[in-house]
This record gives structure tokens, sequence and C-alpha cells, in this order.
């Protein structure tokens, strides 16, 4: 075997590897999730959200919930029987509210119990998935977020707010449009809400919970801890299981040269005096 040989050899290894280790990782996701499905006596769906190294230059891709993802859940939801319980793990930033509003409907209309993992963060439409199912289990350290809607690059309670601060001859028509979009798109999903809430609280305290997350109270970052959706009254609890975490480091962010979070992983303990 020449140079030239052992050099092509070395390159096809080199390009192959980011394949490969997907593969792997892809393996290993399924392996896990059988895992849990055989401990828990359910169908275990993630729907998770990251940056992920895919392509063969290795350049990170941005995802969020779409459509594409809405149909997936919705197929492995199909596939599920009625008395089967669906476990779903979110790890999202949220994506668009046809896309979340389907899966949550979904999930609700599932006869047997539907619990949501959220080991880290379910923001926007990653909660409103989450307030469909029975019960939300939460990292102590997990946040949750409102599901106000957003008009472009905007909240719509605030270009509603923007526009009944000043006259309305000093408002362009463009504007108006926009607080036109907004005001219907608040009550869109305040009514979607209180349907996915429904049979879960008592009238009042749906209208309550609905009011506080769909009408822009928060920022649409604003983290709802384990502790606030606590006293919202919202079914979380901290049973945890150590396989999601797991399964959650088979979800790697793009390589770095030098990594922004390092420590040795390994349990660390107090040494006796």
């Amino acid at each position: 075997m020449g140079l030239w040989d052992l050099f092509w050899i070395l390159f096809l290894a080199l390009a192959l590897q980011p394949f490969l280790r997907q593969k792997f990782l892809e393996i290993a996701r399924q392996k896990t999730i059988e895992r849990i499905e055989k401990k828990r006596g359910s169908r275990v769906i993630l729907l998770v959200h990251r940056q992920e190294t895919m392509s063969f230059f290795g350049f990170p891709l941005m995802r969020y919930i779409d459509i594409n993802d809405s149909e997936e859940v919705i197929r492995a939801i199909h596939l599920t029987d009625r008395d089967v319980p669906i476990d779903i793990i979110l790890h999202t930033p949220g994506g668009l509210v046809l896309a979340s509003l389907q899966i949550a409907l979904a999930i609700k209309k599932h006869p047997a119990k539907v619990t949501a993992f959220i080991p880290h963060y379910a923001m926007s439409g990653g909660t409103l998935i989450a307030l469909a199912c029975d019960e939300i289990v939460m990292d102590e350290h997990a946040v949750l977020g409102p599901v106000d809607p957003q008009i472009g690059q905007y909240p719509a309670a605030s270009i509603i707010r923007a526009v009944k601060r000043k006259p309305i001859e000093q408002v362009e028509d463009q504007t108006l449009i926009l607080a036109d979009l907004a005001e219907r798109a608040l009550h869109q999903m305040k009514e979607n809400l209180k349907i996915i809430l429904k049979d879960k609280f008592p009238l009042e305290k749906t209208e309550q919970i609905a009011e506080l997350l769909s009408q822009g109270y928060f920022t649409h970052d604003h983290p709802i801890t384990f502790e606030e959706a606590k006293r919202l009254g919202l079914p979380v609890s901290k049973d945890m299981p150590f396989e999601v975490y797991q399964l959650m480091k088979l979800f790697p962010q793009p390589t770095r040269a030098t990594p922004s979070v390092e420590y040795i992983p390994l349990p660390k303990k107090r040494v006796g005096s």
C-alpha cells in the first residue's frame, strides 16, 4: 500500500467520522428509549431541539417546533394504543403556534395518562404542550415559559399597549393592522389555552391561568420555575427518572475547540477529615 492509498483511506475515515458518530448516537438513543419504555410501560416520545452537528461539514443547525414535528408526534400517538401511557420528553425553545397547538390537542385527547418530562427547559410552544399533559415532571432547576403570541419580532400585548398610548391619528396604518392581528392572536391563544386546561382545573382557575400565561403579563423569555409553577397550581413534580438525564447526554452540542463548561464528570463527595 502506497502513501497515496493511505492518504485516501485517512481522508475517507475523517470524512465519515461525523456520519458514524451520528449513527452511534441514534442507536444509543433508541436503546435508552427502549429501557425507559420497558421500565414505565409507556410510549416515549422525544421533542428535543438543540444545536447538533448534522451536516457533512459540521455546521450546527438551530431547530424549533415546526409542522414536521407535529406530524411525527401525532403519528407516534396514532401508533399508541388508547390504554398505553405516553411520556413526552421536552427540551425546546418553542416554535410555531400551529404545530405546538396540534401536538397539545392530540396529547389532550389521548385517553391514557400523558406525562411531560422537562429536564432543562420547555418554553413557549413547549409549555403549551406540557400544559396539555396530565403531569409535568421538572428538574428542580428546569423552567417553563409564557405562551403569549408574538407578531413578527414583537409581543402581541406590547403592540396593543403601544397603540393605546398614542392618539389614533398619529399611528401608522401598518401599526394599526399589526394591533388588530395582535388582538385576535391574544384572544385565540387564551381560548385555545382554556380548551387545553379544560377538565384539569375549576373554571375560575382555568380562566386565571389562561389569562396570566397568554396575555403578556411577562416577557416572552420569563422563566417559570418549579416553585412558581407549583404556586400557579400546575400538576408538577420533581420525580425525574435518571434515564431521562442519560438520554439528554445523547444530544450533544457541536464540539468547540475550547469548551465553555468544563468539569470532571464524576460524582463528588466530601472527603472525611
